[in-house]
């Protein structure tokens, strides 16, 4: 009678164990979706814009009549999406087909011939733009007394957790402070603040 008791408490333990797992996986497939689902928009700007560009490469200018260009030019290759075997998304990437797309590709590229901003116009300007969120991180990990917590707890706490974005740039701007070291990994996902 006693083995059977145990066997069944076993089982219950195992039956409770495998419901709080499954309802752990159920959460994290509903994450994955939407970080795919962000992804899956980056893609698409990503390629409009590059769709954008190679129009105005293939309507510019020849080489001799082109301005100079002050500064490093990179050339943009043409995008292929990691895993793609054959036509798809990345198979419908081609110029803008009318001349009112072409124009609004163009106000909306930038201005090549303009010369580079200086180094300390760019850290001034950078700074600006930067600065405040990367400051609020600073102030919320001073609070949290060197408790690892997550990204999306972080950004949650500062009012950023309003779509995937917000919450990739607060991860992004995580992982930069841990490269000048001015917050630790803690674990996978996790971060806290230096023991002082």
């Amino acid at each position: 009678m006693v083995a059977v008791t145990r066997t069944t408490r076993n089982i219950e333990i195992t039956a409770e164990n495998l419901q709080e797992e499954l309802h752990r996986l159920e959460v994290q497939r509903h994450a994955l979706e939407r970080e795919l689902a962000a992804v899956t928009a980056h893609l698409s700007s990503v390629q409009q814009a590059l769709a954008a560009l190679q129009g105005l490469i293939r309507t510019a200018p020849p080489a001799a009549s082109r301005p100079e260009v002050s500064g490093p030019v990179a050339a943009v290759p043409a995008a292929d999406p990691v895993g793609s075997a054959g036509p798809g998304p990345s198979a419908a990437v081609e110029a803008p087909a009318t001349a009112d797309e072409r124009t609004r590709a163009a106000r909306s590229a930038p201005d090549r011939t303009r010369p580079a901003r200086h180094e300390s116009e760019r850290t001034a300007q950078d700074q600006g733009k930067y600065g405040r969120l990367t400051e609020q991180i600073m102030e919320f990990f001073a609070t949290t007394g060197g408790t690892p917590v997550r990204a999306r707890d972080v950004a949650a706490a500062l009012g950023r957790d309003t779509d995937a974005g917000s919450i990739n740039a607060v991860r992004s701007t995580l992982d930069r402070l841990v490269g000048t070291s001015r917050i630790r990994r803690a674990g996978r996902g996790l971060y806290c603040a230096h023991s002082s």
